[in-house]
């Protein structure tokens, strides 16, 4: 097979592809994971190139290097050392462009590696420089990523009103669209007047064995945000995202972030087992692990937590079969069985948001949360709310499609 190009790659590579950019001021958005084959950063690889001009560069969550540890902790403005020009946080005073931001450029780079997860904050980000874009008159670049974990999709659709900075849309949890794709849907969706190109990869199948979404052996995997540290994560992060709005620790200060989740006063093995008899179809595609862990920071953090390890990175994983999003919502029902008074759900500001509860926001409505809390609900009410959800958005996806 020919080696993959992502989009970066065949904008260095392709005078041709650039030339529309010749005379513009160019504005880059990008992460620690915006790297080329080599692993030069994009902002030091396109300022290399004398065709093209920089004259500014913004950073999401967690910065444009990669500086901030946790959610809620903001990036400042400052001057690139190295190539002199603005950085613009677009996580720290402001989540949205300003008017003199806008100004520093004409057109928009955006190169940033997702996870293929709604409540991951880089499509939020995407969403709200489209449409500064359009009210601007600015043009914007999307130089197209793998979505690591492919084309699955799975759980409930946002619902109207539950848009937040980590809904950025209708969508469901796992959306199995490329950045390049949901730019595309973005534009459609929000019906926005801008000049929208997608500069898309060669040679990413989607499908491709072993990495199903990430090629891997190819190309390194390197940290988006400082919790994704590889593609086990990816694969595991729609469901277990949703710790964060829970009590339990998602594994925050260990080693296997977002793979595992726990509390000290669970008991992993009855929990397991309480799963297995609930849905067992839910479980297929991975092995769940029973397992001891210490956070160092975080929550439970210098206790041990008795919890579940999910692996996907041997033998055992089905790319089709292995359903993250169902797999976390039948823990937490699981847990509400065996401990009925259990203090699951997490009340605190999550992404500034006071008013509703943080499993909500994550879930794009109470809908989940009400399940889990329902004894009377059945892995069967869930998977038929689920599944209507996700037949429709496997229609509306299907014209956004580009690989």
């Amino acid at each position: 097979m020919p080696p993959i190009d992502f989009g970066l790659d065949r904008l260095l590579k392709d005078p041709q592809l650039r030339r529309p950019l010749h005379g513009r001021r160019l504005a880059l958005v990008a992460h620690p994971a915006s790297l080329t084959a080599d692993l030069t950063h994009a902002v030091d690889a396109l300022a290399a190139l004398p065709d093209l001009h920089l004259t500014a560069a913004f950073g999401p969550q967690h910065g444009l290097r990669g500086d901030k540890q946790d959610n809620m902790v903001e990036s400042a403005d400052f001057v690139d050392p190295t190539h002199h020009i603005p950085v613009f946080s677009l996580y720290g005073a402001v989540r949205r462009p300003t008017p003199a931001m806008m100004d520093s450029f004409d057109v928009l780079l955006i190169d940033l590696q997702d996870l293929g997860c709604r409540i991951y904050t880089f499509i939020t980000t995407l969403r709200y420089l489209l449409e500064a874009a359009a009210a601007h008159g600015k043009a914007v670049w999307i130089l197209d990523r793998p979505n690591p974990v492919g084309r699955p999709l799975e759980g409930l659709l946002l619902r109207p009103g539950w848009e937040s900075f980590v809904g950025a849309g209708v969508l469901p949890m796992r959306h199995g669209l490329s950045m390049g794709e949901l730019a595309c849907w973005f534009v459609s969706t929000l019906a926005l007047d801008v000049e929208c190109t997608v500069i898309d990869m060669h040679g990413w199948d989607p499908e491709a064995a072993p990495g199903y979404g990430w090629p891997l052996g190819e190309r390194s995997w390197v940290n988006p945000s400082p919790n994704a540290p590889n593609v086990s994560m990816a694969r595991c992060y729609a469901g277990t995202v949703m710790l964060e709005g829970s009590t339990l620790s998602e594994g925050r200060g260990t080693t296997r972030p977002l793979e595992l989740f726990g509390a000290p006063d669970i008991d992993a093995g009855r929990l397991i087992a309480t799963m297995y008899a609930l849905a067992p179809d839910w479980l297929r595609g991975c092995r769940l692990r029973a397992c001891c862990f210490e956070p160092t920071f975080h929550k439970h953090a210098a206790k041990l937590c008795h919890g579940v390890q999910i692996h996907v990175d041997d033998g055992s994983y089905q790319h089709a079969g292995f359903r993250p999003w169902r797999l976390q919502s039948l823990a937490f029902k699981a847990l509400r069985q065996l401990q009925p008074d259990y203090p699951l759900w997490r009340d605190f500001a999550y992404e500034y948001e006071h008013e509703r509860l943080a499993i909500d926001l994550i879930n794009g409505s109470p809908l989940l949360r009400e399940w889990v809390d329902d004894p009377a609900a059945t892995p069967a009410d869930l998977d038929a709310l689920s599944r209507a959800d996700e037949d429709a958005w496997q229609l509306t996806r299907q014209k956004f499609l580009r690989y």
